[in-house]
């Protein structure tokens, strides 16, 4: 069950999986994205019958405070309790994340930076397969945290019209102050253009299928987003004091996301890889979602590596969104490695942890886009602008330079600009 590849002696460089764009996809989505820029709600209504078999023509698309009083009536408390920790743990881990405004002044001239949070943010969260109130916090909690006046979550809606309680109970803890019953591309495309039910908004978060992806790709720049997400991936690094039971059941752990989730073994022990490759074979027979767990698996592989600097330089080629070090030494072998979304170090932290908001957020980068890219962070919500000061006699000193460059570049304008101040006396 683990595709086995031996470097110890040719130190090929591994290549990441990257995300790839299916011309289907991208011909489907375009036509998404007009349908809503031309029909607005119109087509939301229209897609979320089609699509999630919900008739949404009555209820309308936004969440009533009647259902927000339900979901949180039904819920049973201990997943009540639940959710409140977790976004209690988010709350208290972005809330680090915010840079700071500064200001310094030098021979005449004041300069700093001033952050506000943007006015308005949209988060994913997708449905279909299960509910998802983690990644209603993981999305919420951070533009929250960062002041943003206007959150708005869009997520389908089941066959029956409703949203799923805990979906929305963590929307209302978290800090949401709308949710949309639309998902897919249709509703990023709502979020870039805005329509009677869904507010334009300045920033899209959030995972979702090659389709939101694909949307989130199209309107870049029209709308800020988080990143293009792949399929979910897993690194771990072990040695021959790894535990195989435990890398099994997190190799598992791992597949039972998505049919297309990847994981890579990195080891110096070819032993460890035949005991886990045994334990994986047990924990596939009782998992819980074993035909998805199955086709995952697919991609698993084990890497054999010389020693640890050749286990870092084979992690920081995988960039993965996740990595796992269960070596003697995790610490001291994390400090070696540039490229990874989230870094969980010892047998006892389990990457399911992280997922639940352990001291991490799950919005991370995927498809080897750790190489520049961070997870999601409170600090994605705020923009930070320079802000200059310039007093009469720094004008005067610092124009003959300045002129000097300009007219270097042809830019005559921006040189009259400032020599016209150094020659003033009088206050402007």
């Amino acid at each position: 069950m683990l595709e086995l590849l031996d470097l110890r002696e040719r130190r090929e460089r591994l290549e990441p999986r990257r995300l790839e764009f299916d011309p289907s996809v991208i011909q489907a989505v375009g036509a998404i994205i007009q349908r809503v820029r031309d029909e607005g709600d119109d087509c939301l209504l229209d897609l979320a019958q089609r699509y999630d078999g919900a008739e949404l023509r009555e209820r309308g698309l936004v969440a009533t405070p009647e259902e927000f009083g339900s979901a949180e009536r039904t819920l049973p408390d201990d997943l009540r309790r639940a959710i409140d920790a977790l976004v209690g743990r988010l709350g208290e881990l972005h809330a680090r994340q915010l840079p700071s405004e500064w200001s310094a002044a030098r021979d005449g001239v004041r300069f700093g930076e001033i952050v506000r949070p943007i006015r308005a943010a949209g988060c994913y969260v997708p449905g279909g397969r299960a509910a998802y109130p983690s990644s209603v916090a993981m999305t919420v909690v951070p533009a929250a945290v960062a002041g943003v006046e206007e959150i708005v979550v869009c997520t389908p809606a089941g066959a029956s019209g409703d949203v799923p309680p805990a979906v929305l109970y963590a929307a209302a803890r978290a800090g949401a102050t709308r949710v949309i019953k639309t998902g897919g591309a249709q509703a990023i495309a709502a979020l870039a253009f805005g329509t009677a039910s869904v507010p334009v908004v300045d920033r899209v978060v959030g995972p979702g299928n090659a389709y939101v992806t694909e949307s989130k790709r199209q309107l870049n720049g029209l709308v800020g987003v988080d990143g293009l997400a792949g399929p979910s991936e897993l690194t771990i690094v072990a040695d021959d004091t790894a535990d195989a039971e435990l890398i099994a059941i997190d190799l598992v752990a791992q597949a039972e996301h998505d049919p297309d989730a990847s994981t890579t073994l990195v080891t110096t022990d070819p032993s460890l890889v035949e005991r886990v490759s045994k334990a994986l074979d047990i924990e596939v027979a009782s998992a819980g979602r074993r035909d998805i767990v199955e086709e995952a698996l697919r991609h698993n592989r084990a890497v054999l590596v010389a020693d640890e600097e050749h286990a870092a330089q084979a992690v920081d080629d995988l960039a993965a969104e996740h990595l796992h070090v269960v070596l003697e030494d995790p610490r001291g072998f994390a400090e070696r490695v540039r490229n990874a979304g989230a870094i969980f170090l010892g047998p006892w932290t389990a990457v399911s942890f992280g997922d639940y908001g352990v001291a991490s957020n799950h919005v991370l980068p995927t498809g080897g886009t750790a190489r520049f890219a961070s997870g999601l962070r409170a600090a994605d919500f705020v923009t930070v602008t320079s802000v200059v000061e310039i007093d009469e006699e720094a004008a005067r000193a610092l124009a003959p330079e300045v002129s000097a460059l300009a007219r270097d570049e042809g830019l005559v304008g921006h040189a009259r600009s400032v020599e016209v101040r150094a020659r003033r006396r009088e206050d402007l």
